[in-house]
């Protein structure tokens, strides 16, 4: 499927993943709404093609127009990923966080937003009280950051976008595909984007990773391996007070997966990003080693793609000895391509028949990749800046939206698009391993 580009010329591409996911990849609805128009385009696989300045600008070296006013939904004490997006909005200097709806309780709340040393008029009981008040405020909130348990980012997006105010909303989408394609109509109501935020997306080794599948560098696609790997839930843990694990593992608030939907929707969408392959079809056995544990805790899913090519994706929380090992492995006919979230500086290059090549970040051979980096080469940056380049692009949309300029057309941006997409990746697998394995065919 064609995609369109900012000023709304075609391209030749394909894949669903805007920003996350195809050969060439930013949304189409965020670039159209950037420059000031409403996409007209349901659904997925409308895309902006990327192509990185020839001389790239460090991450971090941008304008020096105001900080973004943002908010934060959920994130209050104890919440890990709640801090982390803080710490990457902050990292550049483009955003401010200033008011927050920030736990389940007017209490924890209030606690939390004194802890960030948040104005106490603008910290909220719930999140309509704080949609609605910023909304009217003539210094609102321009952005909001949704870093909820999954079941509880359907409302709070929707109450966000339907008051124009933008919305960076942590995956998965949502716990049913019922339910994400509510937050697609109320995005296309908005004039305000929607971004989702698949981190790993933004590291730069994995932009290079990109670049030189789309470039040609690997030839024809073959064989695509993604594996993401954790202990945490080796035990019961959740059965201990470990609320991360609690929510994590309770189909009620984490969905139809479980390790599946934690995890295995990172692996899915990192193959996509990279390979830029269009699923056809799985065949996925998913299996709870914990007993009395009512979701996945590991998944073993086959892939078929568009074109021939074959994958298998691997997610599992029960692998001790892994803490955090996402590992990407693309093999085509000229040669094949390696990529470890634990050493994220590094890109093992294979051409056929030639010695492996390692790609560092910062180095030469990085290329246009280093738009993404802050520091020199041999200095390791990971998993805090490559959710900082999102943030980064996120304001780069923004405030060219904000000052009627047209979207820098290198912007990579998952949106909602890639939100569906991965609920309905979840909801295939459940399809197929209830049907003992059976291969099912991949629609969204």
């Amino acid at each position: 499927m064609p995609f369109k580009k900012p000023d709304g010329r075609t391209g030749a591409g394909k894949g669903p993943f805007a920003g996350g996911q195809a050969a060439g990849a930013s949304s189409a609805r965020t670039a159209a709404k950037s420059a000031g128009a409403k996409s007209a385009a349901a659904g997925q696989g409308k895309k902006t093609a990327a192509k990185a300045p020839a001389a790239p600008q460090q991450a971090g070296a941008k304008s020096a127009s105001r900080p973004i006013r943002l908010g934060m939904v959920g994130g209050g004490r104890d919440a890990m990923i709640g801090s982390v997006h803080r710490i990457a909005a902050r990292l550049d200097g483009r955003f401010q966080l200033v008011a927050g709806a920030l736990s389940s309780t007017p209490e924890r709340s209030q606690a939390s937003g004194a802890d960030l040393g948040l104005d106490p008029s603008r910290i909220y009981d719930d999140y309509r009280q704080m949609a609605i008040r910023e909304a009217r405020l003539k210094d609102g909130i321009e952005a909001v950051v949704i870093v909820t348990p999954n079941h509880l980012h359907v409302d709070p997006a929707c109450e966000f976008l339907r008051r124009n105010i933008h919305v960076i909303c942590d995956k998965p989408l949502a716990p049913k595909l019922f339910d994400a394609r509510k937050v697609v109509r109320a995005a296309e109501r908005s004039d305000a984007i929607f971004v989702l935020t698949h981190n790993y997306s933004g590291y730069p080794m994995v932009r290079k990773a990109r670049e030189m599948v789309a470039e040609g560098a690997l030839g024809d696609i073959r064989l695509v391996n993604v594996e993401y790997m954790q202990d945490w839930l080796s035990e019961q843990v959740e059965a201990t007070g470990n609320k991360q694990a609690e929510w994590r593992t309770d189909p009620a608030r984490a969905g139809a997966g479980g390790a599946l939907g934690d995890i295995g929707t990172h692996a899915y969408q990192l193959a996509r990003f990279v390979s830029g392959l269009t699923l056809d079809e799985l065949a996925a056995d998913l299996h709870s080693f914990v007993e009395g544990r009512e979701l996945d805790d590991n998944a073993h899913v086959m892939l078929r793609f568009d074109g021939g090519a074959k994958g298998l994706l691997w997610c599992s929380q029960v692998a001790p000895g892994n803490e955090n090992q996402l590992r990407l492995r693309i093999y085509g006919t000229r040669g094949g391509l390696t990529w470890e979230q634990e050493e994220p500086n590094r890109l093992l290059y294979t051409p056929l028949g030639e010695a492996p090549q390692t790609i560092t970040r910062g180095s030469p051979a990085a290329g246009s990749a280093n738009r993404f980096t802050r520091v020199p080469a041999g200095h390791p940056e990971g998993y805090l800046e490559g959710f900082a380049n999102l943030y980064s692009d996120i304001a780069d949309v923004i405030e060219a939206r904000r000052d009627g300029r047209p979207m820098p057309e290198e912007i990579l941006l998952p949106t909602v698009e890639d939100g569906v997409e991965g609920v309905a990746f979840v909801e295939a697998c459940v399809k197929s391993n209830r049907m003992r394995g059976n291969w099912t065919r991949f629609r969204v």
